[in-house]
């Protein structure tokens, strides 16, 4: 491939790396996908021929791997499948989301790769949270910077969680295994140094020290508006694409629009450090 360039993707977030093979990254290209990362909180690249060892290699370029306890591994536990099967409706991922707010210690980011693909839909969606807050009122900004809030994944994974109690059940594991944890709503990005907010529908259940019911319309509000289109981008995937994404400054949401198709990706999981 040819020299780097970035191509932003929307005025919302995200952008395409164009000319990187990430099986053969030079440091200088290196560090040109590292600064897109950190600027855009979502880049994708095309025309990837990426083995699971080269998956596992440019994953670890940036931190410590983490195995997932929820989804079923493919042969390498390093690498989790995001799968869908012909004959199922519930899809992985499908409602906006950030992985691993339930941590004490958040994932950094993911890089999924592209195996199975649908003859059409099994989009992705992208929204910045660096956008989201920076589009909030002085007023509602210094409220939010005052709070800490719930992430639980109970809901979503444990044994009467939706996932395990959907025609998803028997690709998940680890029901016993859910946790909590507390952080800012507001966070400072350790790379950029920029504030986005950090709440999402999937996973933050409340406000510490608030009641569900009293933490409910304020979340809602945040998740109305941090999912405005503006704040947006939609990936089409096709063969030999890959998207890495910041878990600490994006939401993103695995369109379900592909019923009666396969669609198989594989996940691998960068290790990041408490949030402040």
């Amino acid at each position: 491939m040819g020299a780097i360039e970035v191509r932003k993707m929307t005025g919302g977030c995200g952008a395409e790396v164009l000319g990187a093979d990430l099986a053969k990254l030079s440091n200088s290209d290196m560090e040109a996908v590292r600064q897109a990362y950190v600027d855009y909180g979502v880049v994708f690249f095309r025309d990837q021929n990426l083995t699971p060892e080269d998956h596992i290699a440019f994953a670890r370029r940036w931190g410590d791997i983490v195995v997932n306890r929820f989804f079923t591994p493919t042969q390498n536990p390093l690498i989790a499948e995001v799968r869908k099967e012909k004959e199922q409706t519930v899809n992985i991922g499908g409602g906006w989301h950030t992985d691993h707010s339930y941590d004490a210690e958040p994932a950094m980011g993911s890089v999924l790769v592209a195996r199975e693909l649908p003859d059409e839909g099994g989009d992705t969606m992208f929204a910045s949270m660096y956008a989201a807050w920076d589009a909030l009122t002085p007023g509602l900004k210094k409220t939010l910077e005052g709070l800490r809030a719930v992430h639980s994944n109970a809901h979503v994974f444990g044994a009467a969680g939706f996932y395990k109690n959907s025609d998803q059940g028997k690709g998940f594991k680890g029901e016993n295994l859910v946790s909590e944890a507390v952080h800012p709503v507001v966070v400072t990005h350790p790379l950029s140094g920029r504030k986005a907010l950090y709440v999402n529908p999937g996973f933050t259940t409340h406000f510490e020290g608030w009641s569900w019911l009293e933490s409910k319309p304020l979340l809602d509000y945040l998740f109305a508006h941090a999912a405005r289109p503006e704040f947006t981008c939609r990936f089409q995937w096709r063969d030999g694409s890959v998207a890495f994404w910041d878990n600490r400054a994006t939401w993103h949401y695995a369109v379900n629009d592909y019923h009666g198709e396969r669609r198989l990706m594989h996940r691998i999981t960068i290790a990041g450090a408490p949030l402040q």
